[in-house]
């Protein structure tokens, strides 16, 4: 192994089949690190929910259709999706710390762009700004939050997880009351109050500061963390593709332009997987999609998030339909699925004491796939919101386990690149759910749109099921360096 890896501070992880590892002394506390984390992540979260009940306001104030708003929900989750991998090249040379005050700033700045906006054009700017931060301060967030050992990782992944799945359901609440108060811009800027929280941080800098991979920690087979540019574009030309087509029916988009879309989305396809091959320590190192379960893990995890957010986009909306109310009353409804998350947060540490990582993803993902069709099936706003609670505890769930899974998967130094391309498959669900939702409900009712969303928590159970390593295999230090095996 390089003598620039880790060594001193490499997490020990829980391995696929058994009991948590031994801690290491003197290692930060995983309750309050965690704690402080969570509270960081709460901005970014609370904009994917609070949001989602502005919409219908949103669309009328802006004289758009109500499926083109479910781009202001897209473009978040897009370009968060594509910064967590850069953010994860920037790991390599920066701290998590770092890391975490450009993802901050430029959250803030996008949040304040979009709350200002005059046009849907200008507040989707916002928000594709307002996302990329976020992805950013996500991967700082989980950077640190991984880098512990044992039984402190998965407690403060639990705590995280808790948090942004209690934050973007309860932002349905909060959505609900500033909209009703002080309009829907007001909505759009809050996550600008990430800044006056990344001060709460300080005194946590110098956990945040060791327990990532920043300050030079190390080179990666003489990479010394270059950005690739190519791979880069090429992935985001490929997930920009994919949620605009998925869109182009419910936005009115002309024929020929989507003709435009979906050759570029071709090409970019083909381009990634010729980097991917000729490039091995480019954007999407090949030796980390080829690690045998990394695959079935983002999948999984997109498929969940998918789900999660496609209700989500919807359920706010129902519940105005079947109650007559308004989006303060949608967000009250809502504050008990958004309970829930709390629980299953806490409950993830004692499953996975008991069942392995890819037990617990596998119900998890049964449970999101009871949870949408329960939305879809039934009417009234009681089903909505215990549909709603199935597919936060599957979303609040899925999250830490299968974040803490990803450094069993890979070789040490891969850990921050596999996360945060693990991060990038997760959030790109969280985008393709509401444009999958809105481009087929402009095609059919809205209750078969949302069923058809169901077909992709139940491939993540089926991938669970079919496509997990075998029990106890994790790479050696030193595996899969160079061309995969």
């Amino acid at each position: 192994m390089s003598q620039h890896t880790r060594q001193g501070t490499t997490p020990q992880t829980i391995p696929p089949g058994g009991a948590p590892a031994p801690e290491r002394t003197g290692a930060p506390d995983g309750r309050r690190l965690g704690l402080t984390l969570g509270m960081l992540v709460l901005p970014m979260y609370v904009a994917l929910g609070a949001p989602s009940v502005a919409l219908p306001a949103i669309g009328r104030a802006l004289a758009v259709p109500f499926g083109a708003t479910a781009w202001i929900l897209a473009a978040w989750s897009l370009t968060s999706a594509l910064a967590m991998p850069v953010a994860g090249r920037l790991l390599v040379r920066w701290s998590p710390f770092q890391v975490l005050v450009a993802g901050v700033v430029a959250l803030a700045a996008g949040s304040a762009l979009a709350g200002a906006g005059p046009a849907l054009s200008v507040v989707i700017v916002g928000r594709l700004i307002g996302g990329a931060g976020a992805g950013a301060t996500v991967i700082a967030v989980f950077a640190a939050a991984t880098a512990l050992p044992g039984r402190q990782r998965i407690r403060a992944l639990g705590i995280i997880a808790a948090a942004s799945a209690t934050a973007s359901g309860c932002g349905t609440l909060l959505g609900g009351a500033v909209t009703a108060w002080l309009g829907w811009r007001a909505v759009l800027a809050i996550p600008a109050l990430a800044l006056p929280l990344l001060l709460a941080a300080l005194p946590s800098r110098r956990a945040l500061t060791r327990s990532g991979s920043g300050s030079g920690s190390g080179e990666r087979n003489g990479s010394t963390g270059r950005l690739d540019i190519v791979g880069a574009a090429v992935l985001s030309v490929l997930a920009g593709s994919l949620i605009t087509l998925l869109q182009a029916h419910s936005v009115g988009l002309p024929a020929p332009v989507t003709l435009a879309v979906a050759a570029a989305g071709a090409l970019a396809a083909v381009g990634l997987w010729w980097r991917v091959r000729s490039t091995p320590d480019g954007f999407v190192p090949r030796r980390v999609i080829a690690s045998r379960g990394f695959l079935a893990a983002g999948l999984i995890g997109g498929t969940v998030f998918a789900s999660y957010y496609g209700v989500l986009f919807r359920a706010p909306s129902l519940i105005e339909q079947a109650t007559g109310g308004g989006p303060l009353e949608a967000g009250v409804l809502l504050v008990p699925a958004a309970a829930c998350s709390v629980l299953a947060g806490r409950l993830v540490g004692t499953l996975t004491d008991r069942f392995t990582g890819w037990q617990v993803s596998a119900g998890l993902a049964a449970l999101t796939v009871v949870g949408v069709l329960v939305v879809a099936l039934f009417t009234g706003p009681i089903p909505i919101v215990l549909g709603m609670a199935l597919t936060v505890c599957g979303f609040a769930g899925a999250q830490a386990v299968l974040v803490s899974l990803a450094p069993d998967l890979v070789a040490a130094d891969d850990r921050d690149t596999a996360q945060s391309l693990l991060n990038f498959m997760n959030a790109l669900g969280g985008g393709i759910g509401p444009a999958a939702v809105a481009g087929l409900s402009g095609i059919v009712p809205v209750p078969v749109a949302l069923a058809a969303l169901a077909a992709l928590p139940l491939a993540g159970l089926v991938l669970s099921l079919t496509r997990r390593p075998t029990a106890g295999r994790r790479p050696a230090p030193d595996a899969m360096r160079g061309s995969p095996g």
